[in-house]
C-alpha cells in the first residue's frame, strides 16, 4: 500500500502546491478563479475529446462498465438522499451537503487515471464522467430546488465536459482522424489540464461551515469514501469487468467530491460554507481512500 500511496504522491504534492500558493503567496483566490475557468472550460475539454476521440474507448466496449458505473451511481443517490429522513437535521444543510456524497472530482479522477493506466483509463473515466455528469447534476439540484428541472437540463447541454466527451465519442465511432497539427496542440493542453486542474483543487480548500450538521456530514463522506467503492467492487466482480475497467471504476468511486458543489450550493441559496467544508475534507480523505482501493484491487 505504500507503493501506491507514493504513486499518486506527485499528484496530491500538486493539490498541496495550490493550497500553498493561494495562502501564501500574491497569487490570490481571485486569479485562481480565473485558472479554475481556464482549466474547466478549455484544458480538461481538450484532454477529454483528444482521449476519446482516439478509439481508447468507446461506447460499444464500455457497455458493462457503463451499466456498473450507473447502478454504483444511482446506488450512491439513494443512500445520500436517506439523510432527508433525519428528524433533527437541519433541511437546508441536507439539501446542500446531499451531492457531496456521489459527485465526483473530475481533475483528481483523470490524473489518477492518466497516472495507473495511461491514455486507455483517462478514456474510461471519461466515459465514466460523461456518464456521471448529468446522472449527478440532476440529483444535486433535484435536492436543492425541485423547481429549477429547466435550468438543470440547459446547464447540462453546455456542460463543456460533456460536450467534449461526446464530441470525442462521435469523432471516434465515425472513423474520423484528428489533422495532424491538432493533435500536438491537444496533447500539450491535456498535459497542462492535469497539473493546473489539481493546484485549483487546493486552492479552493475551505474549512468554515464543516461543524454544522457534522453526522450528516459525515455520512455523506462515508459514501463517497466508503460505501461506493465497495459497491463497484462488488458491482466490477459481478459483471467480470476486464481489470482496467474494474480498477478504474472502483477508483473513480474512491474520488474526492466535485470541488463545485460548493459553487452549485451557494449559487441556489443553499450552504455555501458547509458543503466547502465537506468538499475540503472529502479532498483530504481521498488522499487516503484512492491509496487503499488501488492495493486493494491490485493485490
Amino acid at each position: 500500500m505504500l507503493h501506491d500511496a507514493l504513486l499518486l504522491l506527485p499528484d496530491f504534492l500538486l493539490i498541496v502546491l495550490g493550497l500553498a500558493l493561494v495562502r501564501f503567496t500574491a497569487l490570490n483566490r481571485s486569479v485562481w478563479d480565473g485558472v479554475e475557468r481556464l482549466v474547466y472550460f478549455v484544458l480538461f475539454p481538450a484532454l477529454l475529446f483528444s482521449t476519446t476521440s482516439r478509439g481508447h474507448a468507446s461506447l460499444g466496449d464500455t457497455r458493462d462498465l457503463v451499466l456498473a458505473g450507473a447502478a454504483m451511481l444511482l446506488i450512491g443517490i439513494a443512500l445520500a438522499y436517506g439523510a432527508f429522513w433525519a428528524r433533527k437535521a437541519d433541511r437546508r444543510c441536507v439539501a446542500s451537503g446531499v451531492q457531496t456524497a456521489f459527485r465526483f472530482n473530475s481533475y483528481i479522477a483523470l490524473a489518477v487515471a492518466d497516472r495507473v493506466g495511461g491514455p486507455s483509463a483517462v478514456s474510461l473515466v471519461a466515459v465514466l464522467i460523461a456518464l456521471g455528469v448529468p446522472l449527478c447534476n440532476v440529483a444535486a439540484v433535484w435536492a436543492l430546488a425541485r423547481h429549477a428541472q429547466s435550468n438543470v437540463w440547459r446547464e447540462l447541454l453546455r456542460n463543456p465536459l460533456l460536450i467534449a466527451t461526446l464530441s470525442g465519442l462521435t469523432v471516434h465511432a465515425l472513423g474520423w482522424t484528428l489533422p495532424e497539427p491538432i493533435v500536438p496542440v491537444l496533447d500539450r493542453l491535456g498535459q497542462a489540464s492535469i497539473a493546473l486542474g489539481l493546484m485549483t483543487v487546493g486552492a479552493g480548500l475551505q474549512w468554515r461551515g464543516l461543524h454544522r450538521e457534522l453526522p450528516v456530514g459525515i455520512w455523506f463522506l462515508s459514501i463517497r469514501h466508503l460505501l461506493l467503492p465497495l459497491v463497484a467492487m462488488t458491482l466490477a466482480w459481478a459483471l467480470a469487468l476486464p481489470p482496467l475497467q474494474a480498477l478504474v471504476l472502483v477508483l473513480f468511486a474512491a474520488m474526492p467530491t466535485a470541488s463545485s458543489a460548493y459553487v452549485l450550493a451557494a449559487r441556489m441559496g443553499g450552504d455555501g460554507p458547509y458543503v466547502a467544508g465537506l468538499v475540503s475534507l472529502s479532498t483530504v480523505l481521498g488522499a487516503i481512500s484512492i491509496p487503499v482501493f488501488l492495493a486493494l484491487m491490485q493485490h
